[in-house]
């Protein structure tokens, strides 16, 4: 059975996510500060750049967050090649989540509904585990966990980011995520700045990109 870890499992998101390092310049980015942020940044830009063009994307991706070793994701791709219809549909089923992520990182906290579809989403993808995780809305409109002792190694590939997502809704962190000022970039992230006013997702590019366009207009000013 293909088993994933999850960064937040000691203490779900109570500390930033951080991906693996490895010695290769890695085609993804992780700023997020949260799992499943970095998930939905694996699309940005206004032309919607697409880091999951392919399967083996995917799985490049889960192995750069730390969510699968090298023999895991060996044993990954091989079932892959002897079961092309499911590694596409798992592909498939992953955009999903994202998207559905994406929804609830930027409107959910404005959006009783949004909330709602982000939890559907993540109970369908926690559903299908090797046990049944769900998230439950109490009557006080908190969240709380619940597990019932199921599973598939494709459909299992991104239940850590919907777990990351989950500890989102029950630690209340929905209202520190961001999306990027940067109208071109729309990556979002968590922000754990103690006033809670951070702009851009990484200062070294967007907002840097933002300082030299307002020292630009400046020059002309004068």
């Amino acid at each position: 059975m293909l088993t994933l870890t999850s960064p937040s499992a000691s203490n779900p998101a109570a500390i930033p996510f951080a991906a693996r390092p490895t010695m290769e310049r890695s085609p993804f980015v992780f700023i997020g500060e949260r799992l499943w942020l970095d998930f939905v940044n694996s699309e940005f830009g206004i032309r919607r750049y697409d880091a999951l063009r392919d399967f083996e994307s995917m799985v490049r991706w889960l192995e750069a967050a730390a969510l699968l070793d090298v023999e895991r994701a060996t044993g990954i791709r091989r079932r892959a090649q002897q079961q092309p219809a499911g590694a596409t549909a798992s592909l498939i089923d992953g955009r999903r989540v994202r998207a559905a992520l994406r929804g609830l990182a930027e409107r959910g906290p404005m959006s009783d509904r949004v909330r709602v579809e982000g939890l559907v989403e993540i109970n369908r993808v926690l559903g299908r585990s090797a046990g049944t995780r769900r998230v439950e809305q109490r009557g006080d409109g908190t969240f709380i966990r619940s597990f019932v002792p199921v599973g598939d190694a494709f459909a299992g590939l991104v239940i850590p980011v919907v777990e990351s997502a989950a500890d989102a809704l029950i630690l209340g962190e929905l209202s520190r995520v961001r999306r990027c000022a940067d109208p071109r970039c729309q990556r979002v992230f968590f922000d754990n700045t103690k006033n809670g006013r951070r702009r851009w997702c990484d200062m070294a590019t967007c907002g840097n990109r933002a300082k030299a366009a307002r020292h630009r207009e400046k020059l002309k000013s004068h």
